[in-house]
């Protein structure tokens, strides 16, 4: 087993969240091109190629790893990839009519909830957990995350509540808050599901291992053809929908022509570039990729309380895309006491990553719990 690193592992599970808050901007100069359209780009390059390049240039002998793996292990990852694939495709509709701060706190609350809890319930490690006083510390920091979540969602709801159509609609083009809530909070469930299938899929994460060491390459690089196996079931649903959205709406042909007629008047702006296009979504699934590549390296550096990194990367997430909002002007014209919410919920979700890394730092002098 790596010898367990907490501080290296928050670093990266903050690195991931850095990404995977920043991932989305390159959509706001996207031109003439529908939503099934540049999801489906982005898609292609951080579902299918990113995670495979990967995998492949990083372990070797990836092929020989997933044909070692039992047959019910690649299934059950692969499905749970599935699910979390229709998560990723509501989450992506979240931010489409929430905008970035309020659509990544909503969604993001309870995927920290699910995809933090439910691995240790489901394997029976929750009373060892309780028993271990770094385990205690752990759950208390993750106890404080959803405080800090909490806070994040009544500001949003209070900025809903302040803001006219208009003013919101000059931030988020297509605001429609009974419709983000309704998909936040679906993909904020579905989207846990990538932590059920990173644990379940540990079992690749081993013989990727093996090799490794077998060829003295760093041990780091364990986790990646997890990700390819999650990856491409998340990339079978995504492909399946928009596929569907294509045929439905008539916007295939923006995959060829970025100045289609198909295009929605709100993407239609003049001299649109279709390699423009393609190189802005290929960026954001660069960026999308990166979340995950280093939340698998932080995973291997947090020892036997991994699962706890889950609450790290999604805090993350939150503190980066709440300043992104801010950056972006999505607080303008909010209230004092809507401001000051948005700054207790990052004040309070710092304080949750602190007490988490903590608690982490606790298990690494501190024996294994029984489990």
């Amino acid at each position: 087993m790596l010898e367990a690193k907490p501080f290296v592992g928050v670093i990266y599970d903050w690195s991931g969240g850095l990404a995977c808050a920043s991932c989305y901007l390159p959509y706001r100069f996207i031109r003439k091109w529908s939503w099934e359209t540049y999801w489906l780009a982005q898609g292609f390059v951080s579902f299918l190629l990113a995670p495979v390049i990967a995998a492949f240039l990083l372990v070797p002998e990836v092929s020989a790893v997933l044909q070692h793996t039992p047959r019910h292990i690649l299934v059950a990852t692969f499905i749970w990839g599935l699910l979390w694939g229709v998560g990723g495709l509501t989450f992506g509709l979240s931010i489409r009519y929430l905008g970035i701060a309020l659509g990544y706190a909503v969604a993001l609350g309870l995927t920290t909830a699910f995809g933090t809890l439910m691995p240790p319930i489901y394997s029976g490690a929750m009373s060892a957990l309780l028993r271990h006083a770094a385990g205690q510390v752990i759950l208390l920091g993750i106890g404080v995350c959803l405080v800090g979540i909490t806070l994040s969602g009544i500001a949003g709801y209070s900025k809903e509540r302040a803001l006219s159509s208009a003013e919101k609609e000059k931030t988020v083009a297509e605001f429609n808050y009974r419709k983000g809530m309704l998909m936040a909070a679906f993909a904020g469930v579905m989207s846990a599901c990538f932590a059920y299938g990173f644990a379940i899929g540990k079992p690749i994460g081993a013989l990727a291992r093996r090799s490794l060491l077998a060829h003295g390459r760093a041990l780091e690089w364990q986790n990646l053809p997890i990700l390819v196996v999650i990856l491409l079931g998340g990339m079978t649903t995504n492909l399946a929908w928009c596929v569907v959205l294509m045929a439905r709406n008539g916007t295939w042909r923006q995959i060829l022509d970025a100045n289609s007629d198909s295009a929605p008047r709100c993407l239609s702006r003049k001299h649109a570039s279709l390699g423009l296009n393609y190189l802005l979504s290929a960026s954001v699934g660069m960026m999308w990729y990166l979340q995950v590549f280093c939340y698998s390296i932080g995973q291997t550096e947090l020892g036997m309380y991994d699962f706890s990194g889950w609450t790290l990367y999604m805090a993350s997430i939150i503190i980066f895309s709440t300043l992104w909002g801010v950056a972006l002007k999505e607080w303008n014209g909010t209230s004092r006491n809507t401001k000051l919410l948005v700054v207790l919920g990052l004040v309070v979700l710092v304080l949750s990553t602190a007490i988490v890394g903590y608690g982490n730092f606790l298990q690494t002098n501190a024996p294994p719990p029984p489990y």
